[in-house]
């Protein structure tokens, strides 16, 4: 996965490895991050990319589909800094 994510997309941070994010086996993170911000459809995430935005106290501020470009979170993400 990393290596297509660098060939295809230019990657050059550093990526989880591939969990479950949704049902039973859902990794305790997702579980904690759909419980806390649902999505337009309900808490299942819908596709990959989905983003969370965590406050410097821990707390989910905001979800985003996974068709929101990054740089549509910049504003959000300078607000959570500030």
């Amino acid at each position: 996965m990393q290596e297509f994510c660098q060939v295809n997309y230019g990657v050059t941070f550093p990526m989880f490895s591939k969990v479950e994010v949704n049902g039973d086996g859902a990794h305790p993170l997702y579980k904690w991050l759909r419980s806390e911000k649902g999505g337009v459809l309900g808490s299942k995430i819908k596709w990959n990319f989905t983003k969370f935005l965590v406050g410097k106290d821990g707390k989910v501020l905001k979800r985003y589909a996974s068709t929101t470009k990054p740089e549509k979170l910049k504003g959000d993400i300078e607000d959570a800094l500030a």
